[in-house]
């Protein structure tokens, strides 16, 4: 298989379906992971299900030091219920590769991966370059926590995340905290209610609770947190008194709060009519600005961006709140050529001129990192 260009790698992982639910990550996977042994990367597959896999590659390099580490997951969102425009699979119009996952996060994966085999020579001679490929991020880090909890990640020394910034350096994300609560009541005929419990009514009255509710006190950088109630499924037909109700909150949570908290605070506040309990559980993430490795990330960033660069955080969750525990808390930066705007959305793409500009910003960070190490 020939080397290819950043754009025609991330085309054709376009075009393989991995939409989670249900993920189907293998092909994809399998895949890529042939592309990067006949660049020469040492690959291991493992799976986390059926048609679920993750992938971990390695340049072994020669020289002294811990491995730069890369990471980035192949599993896309839904395409929703409204029509695209453009093909959702991978179609280029002008400077945009539109399909899904383009921003979110296939175009990264495909950047770093070229990055790393035009500097090839370079990481052999230096401490070598690790790449994290998962399944299942969208729904809750799945492939990340079967990774996580194999045992089997290697240590490194930086971690990228190639989550859309517009290549713009960030240190952190929040955290996120689903719980499903849960009203049980008592069934009966809908015309004569007064004999049972609504279990929607009790939903309705928890909500309303929720809606007043603060998880805890703003972060300097990453502000307020935020509650919302996504989903909610109660009742079977209309005739009859619903004796059972569910709704789901998502938390988005900062480093100074603790979710055994926010969850102990929410039960004492809902009583004994709602029973809680927790669907994804990921911290916070968030690496000093002052780090050294950091600081020159923002060199090589700052070029590319008008107005001097800032500490800054992205709302939505990664796989570096498993990643970074596992791999020891090595310094973390969040920076992928993904329209941060454009993620989850219809006619979602990527600019090709972002896209080639992190292909060569990656290398650059991979450059300095062999040098120093």
């Amino acid at each position: 298989m020939e080397a290819v260009s950043t754009r025609e790698l991330a085309q054709q992982l376009l075009r393989f379906d991995t939409i989670n639910p249900p993920g189907n990550e293998a092909a994809c996977m399998q895949f890529l992971a042939n592309w990067l042994r006949e660049q020469g990367f040492e690959v291991s597959l493992t799976s986390f299900g059926t048609g679920r896999w993750n992938a971990v590659a390695r340049l072994v390099g020669t020289g002294p030091g811990k491995p730069l580490a890369f990471t980035g997951h192949l599993d896309t969102v839904p395409l929703g219920s409204a029509a695209w425009h453009y093909d959702p699979f991978g179609e280029i119009e002008e400077d945009r590769l539109y399909g899904r996952g383009s921003s979110d996060m296939k175009a990264a994966i495909a950047a770093f991966a070229v990055a790393c085999v035009r500097e090839k020579q370079t990481i052999l001679a230096g401490s070598g370059v690790v790449m994290l490929l998962t399944g299942g991020e969208e729904t809750g880090c799945d492939g990340a926590r079967a990774l996580t909890e194999a045992g089997q990640l290697p240590g490194v020394g930086a971690l990228i995340v190639g989550e859309p910034t517009a290549n713009y350096p960030v240190i952190g994300h929040k955290g996120a905290l689903w719980l499903r609560c849960e009203t049980r009541g008592k069934t009966a005929h809908g015309a004569m209610p007064e004999l049972g419990i609504n279990a929607i009514y009790l939903a309705a009255e928890a909500i309303g609770k929720i809606r007043t509710f603060s998880p805890g006190a703003p972060h300097p950088l990453m502000k307020q947190p935020t509650l919302n109630v996504g989903r909610i499924e109660g009742g079977l037909n209309i005739n009859s008194v619903p004796d059972r109700t569910r709704f789901d909150v998502d938390i988005r949570s900062a480093p100074n709060l603790q979710h055994a908290t926010i969850r102990q605070q929410l039960t004492t506040l809902l009583g004994e009519t709602v029973t809680i309990s927790t669907l994804v559980d990921l911290p916070a993430v968030l690496s000093s600005d002052a780090h050294a490795w950091i600081q020159q990330v923002y060199q090589r960033c700052q070029p590319r961006h008008d107005r001097p660069l800032q500490p800054s955080i992205v709302p939505y969750f990664t796989d570096a709140s498993l990643l970074l525990p596992a791999l020891g808390h090595p310094p973390c930066i969040i920076l992928g050529p993904g329209e941060p705007s454009m993620a989850h959305q219809t006619d979602e793409y990527c600019l090709l001129s972002r896209l080639e500009e992190a292909e060569r910003l990656y290398g650059q960070i991979i450059q300095d990192w062999m040098v120093q190490t």
